[in-house]
């Protein structure tokens, strides 16, 4: 019975941390650049869009593709950045022990 208990415990705990982890990542913001610097897309770590800033040279009519393509390419550089933060989290947070494949916790 006091393995139970003791599991108990540490779900509680792990439960805590948990809430703490999605506090802290609320605040951490990650910066993806596409074309050099011309696009920069700033993401919480949880991968909320928190900005968008244009190169003035990008604003040029009939080129409207070329931008678009760069922010998507932006917001993919900060998501996988943000991606990186989040599971180095994870691992610390649970001792490097693996999660189950497809198993999401945010």
């Amino acid at each position: 019975m006091t393995d139970f208990l003791g599991m108990m415990k540490q779900a509680t705990q792990l439960k805590s941390k948990m809430d703490a982890l999605q506090a802290e990542l609320d605040q951490i913001e990650v910066d993806g650049t596409a074309g050099g610097g011309m696009v920069t897309v700033k993401l919480s770590a949880k991968g909320e869009l928190r900005g968008v800033k244009l190169d003035d040279s990008l604003l040029v009519p009939g080129e409207k593709e070329i931008l678009e393509d760069l922010l998507i390419a932006a917001h993919a550089d900060a998501r996988r950045k943000a991606d990186a933060l989040l599971q180095d989290k994870m691992q610390a947070l649970t001792g490097g022990l693996p999660l189950p494949p497809g198993m999401k916790l945010f």
